[in-house]
Order: structure tokens, then C-alpha cells, then sequence
């Protein structure tokens, strides 16, 4: 028997001597109860506020204010250049300040986390992808887009030293699908945490699509796997929500 009602003195009696008073005990089963039966939106809440993983070292961070790189080892600066090359007519370096010179969008989404969770109507702003586009001049063999992120991943998946994932050039101009170079989250400009100084928001795919800390952008003549697939060859090139978990 693991345990024994001491009715006297109001306790639980646990093996090994150790006492729990009754109502702390039933206490702390109730809360445990209600955090199980919390709905998902709930959950969502909570899991916004503990924190956003990321698989890179914490070696830099963007500075908004001087719109530098900031390279936390040696405190070394470098200005933020947004490199464009690839199957292009035109190779790009695009300075913070040229990006957020470009038109600006607003857009409220839903982010799905490939573990299961959503976080429901994030406002972003950015630039809708249709303007790199128009600067660069894709030549006809550009049939893909591979992002890179800034910094070294703490593991390196078949070599892959850093962060990368690949979308289809027509998925991202497709204005069905929203997909944005985002430079700000719920009217602030994005933190670390959410990929300052520029992400890809791709509300329709799984979040592991929505690569953080873009720096270089590679027009590309096919599909490349991502790090995350290349981690966890489970996940997909391809990852498209499930519509059970879309709300539009």
C-alpha cells in the first residue's frame, strides 16, 4: 500500500515518511486537472510567454536602433545587408533601411507549430516577396527560393552549418498563400526571439518554413530540403498545415 490516512492530524501519510496536507494535496490535483483540460487557445497563451525556440547559437543580435549586426564575442558591428543572388539579372545587397523603404504590409496570421500548438492572430508587417522580385528579375530557370540565416546552428544535419529552407518562387508570389518578409510583429519591429532582423512568415506551412534571420536569398533551380527536414527527415520539404488546423 503506497499510502495511509493519518485521520487524526488531517494528513496523507506517503511511504518513506513523507506527509502532504489533504488540502494542499487536493489542491494541487485540482490546478494539475485544470492546465489538462485548458482549450488549445489557452495553451497558446501560455506557450508565447515561455519563451521561442531556436536551434542557432546565441553568438549575435540585431541592433535596431544602428541597424547592425551585433556579433557577441568580439562586439564587433556590421550593417544589416539583405544579399540577393542566384538565377537573377540582377544580384541585390539591400540595407535595412531600403527594406523598410519598400512598400509596407500588414497582415494578421496564424502560426502553427509542427509540435501541435497554434498562436492565433500575430499582426505582422513587411514586404510582400512580389517586391524583391521586381528588383532581382528571376531568369526563367529560377524555379525555387532557398533563404539563409544568419549564424551557426548548434547541430549541423549532413553539414549544414546553418539555417536554410526552400519555398517554390510561385508559392511565394501566390497572394493566396500571404507569405511575407516580415520586419515587425504586433507594432513593434521583431525582436530576437521572433528573427530580427527579417523572417519569412508562410502562414499556410508548418512554422519550421517560417525561417528566421534572413540574410541571403538564393534563386534557385530546385527544391532544396531545409535544415529542419534535414534534421528530422520526417518532416517534409513540403509542409503544408493541415486543414483541420486552419480557420480559413
Amino acid at each position: 500500500m503506497l499510502s495511509h490516512e493519518n485521520k487524526q492530524s488531517g494528513t496523507l501519510m506517503m511511504r518513506g515518511g513523507v506527509c502532504w496536507d489533504r488540502r494542499k494535496f487536493l489542491t494541487t490535483a485540482a490546478i494539475t486537472c485544470l492546465l489538462v483540460s485548458l482549450p488549445s487557445k489557452l495553451w497558446a497563451y501560455f506557450v508565447t510567454r515561455l519563451g521561442v525556440r531556436t536551434v542557432e547559437k546565441n553568438t549575435f543580435y540585431f541592433d535596431n536602433g544602428s541597424h547592425t549586426i551585433v556579433w557577441k564575442e568580439t562586439s564587433e558591428r556590421e550593417p544589416y545587408v539583405l544579399k540577393v543572388q542566384g538565377f537573377v539579372e540582377n544580384r541585390l545587397s539591400i540595407s535595412y533601411q531600403d527594406l523598410l523603404d519598400l512598400p509596407q504590409v500588414d497582415q494578421t496570421s496564424d502560426f502553427h507549430c509542427v509540435e501541435g500548438w497554434s498562436v492565433k492572430d500575430i499582426l505582422w508587417r513587411g514586404v510582400r516577396f512580389g517586391e524583391i522580385v521586381d528588383l532581382a528579375k528571376p531568369l526563367p530557370e529560377a524555379k525555387y527560393v532557398l533563404f539563409h540565416a544568419l549564424g551557426e546552428t548548434e547541430s549541423q544535419p549532413q553539414g549544414q552549418s546553418h539555417y536554410v529552407e526552400c519555398l517554390p518562387l510561385s508559392y511565394l508570389l501566390d497572394p493566396r498563400k500571404e507569405c511575407l518578409l516580415a520586419l515587425g510583429m504586433n507594432h513593434s519591429p521583431l525582436t530576437h526571439d521572433h528573427g530580427a532582423p527579417l523572417r519569412v512568415i508562410a502562414p499556410y506551412d508548418l512554422g519550421y518554413k517560417s525561417i528566421k534571420f534572413v540574410y541571403k536569398i538564393d534563386f534557385v533551380d530546385k527544391a532544396n530540403p531545409g535544415w529542419w527536414t534535414l534534421a528530422n527527415p520526417i518532416y517534409p520539404v513540403n509542409a503544408p498545415v493541415p486543414a483541420s488546423r486552419l480557420r480559413k
